[in-house]
């Protein structure tokens, strides 16, 4: 009881308005709702916990984000806000941290800006964690060292899980708009809105906003992209590590997935809510209990409102934002995420007949990318390349076909640690280095690189990522001119340092892109749906793509 009563006295005093007396030394900022008070870091401000949307609970469970609410006084701006509320990760994952403070009230910002910023280029970050985990409060996503280069540096919260990606028919039928789903894409609309209101009062430029973020972050950033409504809301993107995949539709089935609707229809009945009332009385923590068991996966839904087609669509029809674009991913991707790998046959010929039943005539570019003599290592790879490598190099050609400039990269980094445990490059390795932080911040699992070459190479990626930010052109002098993708295909290879080059993986695109094509017009899903177990292609080869 004791223990219980000093955090609890704890959370009260961050959440408190700060006195007269205690604000007079924090660095103070009046944004629209009030005034705050953060806390000095040497020569940088740093505001945390500032709350961009009302507490979506109760009746707001499931609903739009509303404007936050304002506050008398000076509100204290020192404490992070609580984490969305989200299973945790296996305490064997190399993800693992050890829990945070969860709440359905999470829809905060944190702000990082130098002491005498004015009009200076802003990136709000959107952590990852498959929008299931995940919290803006990672002390990996520690925006000072963007900061002290000068940028206004933003990271946000937004609803996770059942809580920011559950459709309902009774949902919809409330809805002024007729659809329910994606609150956790319209919160992270609404937390971009509030940079555009308040971003000035930090020294931030609201006409230069660089969204960024990874994996789920990334997916996030590429769906911003193709959502009118975020429209103007940003000047150019960054996505590390996206990927690409059919969704579901509201009301009908599509690529063999159920109606996003009927799929919530069943998840409430499994939890026993009989109406919408119900559902919303139900604790949070055992409604993301229950997901979990459900295996519901959080995942944007095309509604027609919000989200007006699939990805591939929009951007084959050249409707995504007009914006620059920084994106890549890593050379050893799934090598944390095995559980996304097929299972190898048991042996080469099985491997190779597989591949042919399922490939048919882009059978032998399969295997001339990804051949039978390392089933383990062609599966691992050819993996990579169906979520990630593709779903790149599709965004940055989308991009460049439009005229814009738009940048690939591929993160090759192995070091000591990392391999000695065969994660060399893996999904999300990249982080420590573009946050220019290769040794600090870590999760306990991580595997840590160290030593000056991994300094150096931190230092040069956020340099690359802050000159993006402020230019749209990534470039460090010293370092190796970055090229646009353009016709022949640039980009920037990092490994020890940055190397650049012309066609990361040759053939890969083409291969997933000629298998993407033809999923997606038999309505078949393309996503995880690959190697010698999967489904064989159906149709005549589709006109104009080439394996």
């Amino acid at each position: 009881m004791m223990r219980v009563g000093v955090w609890l006295w704890v959370l009260l005093l961050a959440l408190a308005p700060a006195s007269p007396g205690q604000a007079a030394d924090r660095p103070q900022v009046r944004v629209a709702e009030g005034r705050l008070a953060g806390e000095w870091r040497g020569d940088l401000r740093v505001f945390r916990g500032i709350p961009y949307a009302a507490p979506p609970v109760g009746a707001r469970r499931w609903r739009p984000p509303a404007p936050p609410e304002a506050w008398r006084g000076v509100r204290k701006a020192a404490a992070f806000g609580a984490a969305c509320v989200q299973p945790a990760y296996p305490d064997d994952s190399v993800y693992f941290e050890p829990p945070a403070p969860m709440s359905e009230d999470c829809l905060t910002l944190n702000i990082w800006t130098p002491k005498a910023a004015a009009k200076a280029p802003v990136i709000v970050w959107i952590h990852g964690g498959a929008l299931l985990r995940g919290t803006s409060a990672r002390p990996l996503y520690d925006g000072g060292g963007y900061a002290k280069r000068g940028i206004v540096f933003v990271s946000i919260n937004y609803r996770l899980g059942v809580l920011g990606w559950f459709t309902h028919p009774a949902l919809s039928a409330e809805s002024p708009e007729g659809v329910s789903g994606n609150y956790g894409l319209l919160d992270q609309i609404a937390a971009l809105r509030w940079v555009r209101r308040n971003i000035a009062a930090f020294g931030g430029d609201p006409a230069n906003v660089t969204i960024m973020g990874e994996s789920a972050g990334a997916l996030s950033v590429a769906y911003l992209l193709g959502v009118p409504r975020a429209r103007g809301l940003f000047a150019k993107a960054i996505a590390q590590s996206p990927n690409i995949r059919a969704v579901p539709r509201l009301r009908e089935p599509a690529f063999g997935l159920a109606a996003a609707e009927a799929m919530g229809a069943l998840f409430a009945d499994a939890v026993g809510a009989k109406d919408l009332p119900a559902l919303r009385a139900v604790d949070a923590e055992r409604l993301t209990r229950a997901a979990l068991a459900a295996r519901f996966v959080p995942q944007p839904t095309v509604d027609g409102a919000l989200l007006p087609g699939q990805l591939a669509d929009i951007l084959d029809r050249g409707e995504q934002a007009p914006v620059p674009l920084l994106a890549g991913f890593n050379s050893g991707e799934v090598r944390s995420q095995r559980g996304l790998v097929p299972k190898a046959p048991a042996d080469a010929a099985a491997y190779e007949a597989g591949i042919e039943r399922s490939y048919g005539d882009l059978a032998r570019a399969w295997l001339r990318l990804y051949p039978a003599a390392d089933m383990e290592g062609s599966l691992i790879a050819a993996t990579r390349d169906a979520v990630y490598g593709w779903a790149s190099e599709r965004l940055v050609r989308a991009q460049a076909a439009a005229g814009l400039p738009a940048y690939l990269y591929l993160f090759d980094h192995c070091y000591a640690a990392a391999r000695a445990r065969d994660l060399c490059a893996f999904h999300a390795s990249e982080l420590p280095f573009v946050f220019g932080r290769a040794d600090t911040g870590l999760p306990p699992n991580w595997p840590a690189p160290g030593g000056p070459v991994d300094s150096a190479l931190a230092g040069v990626m956020i340099d690359y990522w802050v000159s993006f930010a402020r230019e749209g052109v990534p470039s460090v002098a010293g370092s190796p001119i970055w090229a646009s993708y353009g016709s022949d295909e640039a980009y920037m290879r990092f490994a020890a340092r940055p190397v650049a080059g012309r066609d990361p993986l040759p053939g890969m695109f083409e291969l997933h892109e000629a298998v993407m094509r033809r999923r997606r017009a038999a309505g078949e899903q393309w996503f995880l749906n690959l190697g010698p177990a999967s489904d064989p292609l159906a149709g005549p080869p589709v006109a104009g793509v080439r394996p």
